[in-house]
């Protein structure tokens, strides 16, 4: 009896160890074939691996194609078509909404598409319109927009076409199981932008996150950091390439590019990107790397200024729902001589792209870039900087309730069109000045109680007497690599310094107290400040904040007093002087442009 079970163990043992070794064989082959392909991607030559382009398996968040025909209601129409072949590339909670990043350009109409929730045991789920949906990316991705997961639903949104046949799901929990991908479950630690920055000599990517806790307004110690590079989402954990960091400081991390990728820069912009903390005297101390939705971005050619050089002076703001003083703001500033404009839109959802559109049927050369991330208002302006630096001699960061003003006195050079412009051009040849400062004055409510008809610079006309801040015009080309920058201000490279510009010859006039209606609709969601909303009890001493106001959303009964100390008409004189129709009176921001 025991030799004939012996004799069938050897029977079986030969039939299993062929099997077992197939199957070994077989997932030997597709460890391999995953990494030559990635190697194949970013390398058409041999790929030196050094001790900065070493290999190593790191964390991600996943990318996930859009919902199976089953789970779209069936047949085609309704512009489903453009759905099917997209990818969810990631996924950031913020604090009121979703955000999805595709991997292709939609076009409209959106109002066919649904974001899909699925409930934490993974049986139902729950469609509901997207917010909104932007182009991202030079256009060539989108930023989708979700409301926030219902109670006790995953926050592993995903998107749906609506079809002819109406909103029926097919409630399959395999499919469900599959299609259930992670998000960023804190807008606190994510790797959330990367731009390749080449100066014709030198290339390297610079990359944005949160959650490294660097302290404010000051270089950190680059050695601390580390970039991470891969074809794939970080939780495949497939090789990756790390290289170390060159330059930190806030959020803002400056790193060498793998000689690979170096050596094919066309392809980059397929290369996720991460940042991780290291610890260079203790070895194996290392953190994992930040959760991760960004892929490296190449400014294209087709935005740079091409045969008659560059722009003198261009503009860079970031908005939110600031529509109604955004054509006062260009128009008058365009008549000062700016002639490039970067609008960086912190998720509005007022009619900012339609004033835009307006503006650029006239020539305005505006272009307006999706900034979903909130309280990012210095990583936005450090991004701002490596893409204007190809197009801008002079970039000047301001608000759309801040308007340059050069006084002017009797005897004196009677400011006009350009002279913004004018003032500039005479140090963009300077071996020494690379940021010019001006002086900013904060007005008041100046009596009214409903925003003035003719605009902020005719309708306020009472300030504070004391001077707030400065803002600044800087050469892009001649800043820090670190990109540091504070309240409007860079840190430039050695040798170079900034001129503070005096309050006789031209000086901002900052509208900041407006109307109660206006002052709160703007305090409510500071894109500026590290305070989440005004009404919080944080950094009351901030000058972020209303003086006096505290954290109550009431208006005081003396409201429309407030910060009226010194009554200057200045601005509004040379307005009305320099831009008013002669014969009606009225405004070029006042009429249509159509």
């Amino acid at each position: 009896m025991d030799s004939e079970q012996r004799r069938k163990r050897k029977q079986q043992g030969r039939i299993y160890r062929p099997a077992c070794a197939k199957l070994l064989l077989v997932r030997s082959l597709t460890v391999c074939l995953s990494f030559l392909v990635f190697l194949l991607f970013i390398s058409s030559d041999r790929l030196p691996i050094r001790r900065d382009g070493s290999f190593r398996p790191v964390l991600r968040t996943s990318t996930m194609s859009l919902l199976p025909a089953f789970l779209t209601g069936g047949g085609g129409g309704g512009g489903i078509s453009q759905y099917q072949n997209l990818v969810v590339e990631g996924r950031v909670l913020l604090p009121d909404h979703l955000v999805l990043i595709v991997s292709s350009k939609l076009t409209p109409p959106t109002d066919n598409l649904d974001c899909v929730y699925y409930d934490n045991m993974l049986e139902r789920v729950v469609l509901k319109p997207v917010i909104s949906v932007d182009g991202y990316h030079q256009q060539l991705k989108s930023i989708v927009r979700c409301h926030l997961p219902p109670l006790n639903f995953s926050a592993s949104v995903n998107l749906r076409g609506r079809g002819r046949s109406g909103d029926v799901v097919v409630e399959r929990r395999e499919w469900l199981l599959r299609l259930n991908q992670s998000v960023v479950p804190s807008w606190n630690k994510v790797v959330y932008e990367a731009v390749l920055d080449s100066n014709g000599y030198t290339s390297n990517v610079v990359v944005f996150a949160k959650g490294l806790n660097l302290r404010p307004h000051r270089e950190a110690d680059a050695r601390k950091f580390r970039c991470h590079f891969s074809l794939t989402d970080f939780d495949q954990r497939l090789f990756v390439f790390n290289t170390r960091s060159i330059a930190a400081a806030q959020e803002v991390f400056r790193c060498l590019l793998p000689p690979s990728i170096l050596n094919n820069l066309d392809k980059a912009k397929d290369i996720r990107v991460s940042v991780s903390r290291v610890d260079y005297n203790v070895e194996g101390a290392d953190e994992a790397p930040l959760p991760s939705v960004a892929k490296v971005q190449i400014i294209n050619s087709h935005e740079h200024k091409s045969n008659t050089g560059k722009y003198e002076l261009c503009a860079c703001t970031m908005l939110w729902n600031q529509a109604s003083f955004l054509r006062e703001w260009i128009i008058y500033h365009a008549w000062l001589g700016i002639e490039r404009w970067f609008i960086y839109d912190n998720n509005s959802d007022d009619e900012v792209q339609e004033v835009i559109d307006e503006l650029n049927l006239h020539k305005y050369n505006i272009t307006r870039h999706a900034w979903p991330w909130v309280k990012t208002q210095e990583a936005g302006f450090s991004h701002c900087a490596l893409r204007a630096k190809h197009e801008c001699k002079w970039l000047g960061f301001f608000d759309v309730d801040e308007f340059f003003y050069f006084p002017h006195r009797r005897g004196r050079y009677k400011p006009g069109p350009n002279s913004l412009r004018a003032l500039v051009m005479k140090y963009s040849d300077s071996p020494k000045i690379a940021e010019l400062r001006t002086v900013c004055h904060s007005y008041g409510p100046s009596g009214l109680t409903s925003p003035p008809s003719q605009g902020v610079t005719v309708g306020y006309t009472c300030r504070l007497e004391a001077p707030e801040r400065h803002k600044s015009v800087v050469r892009p080309e001649l800043l820090h690599t670190t990109l540091l920058n504070a309240v409007h201000h860079f840190k430039l490279r050695d040798g170079y310094k900034y001129l503070n510009v005096r309050e006789s010859k031209v000086l901002v006039n900052h509208y900041k107290y407006q109307v109660w209606d206006s002052f709160k609709a703007k305090f409510f969601r500071r894109v500026s400040t590290y305070v989440t909303n005004w009404q919080e009890d944080h950094n009351k001493g901030s000058k972020d904040r209303a003086p006096g106001l505290g954290t109550e959303a009431i208006e005081p009964p003396d409201w429309r007093l407030r910060f009226c100390e010194v009554w200057d008409t200045g601005l509004k004189h040379f307005v009305m002087a320099n831009l008013a129709d002669s014969t009606s009176g009225f405004l070029p921001w006042e009429r249509s442009l159509a």
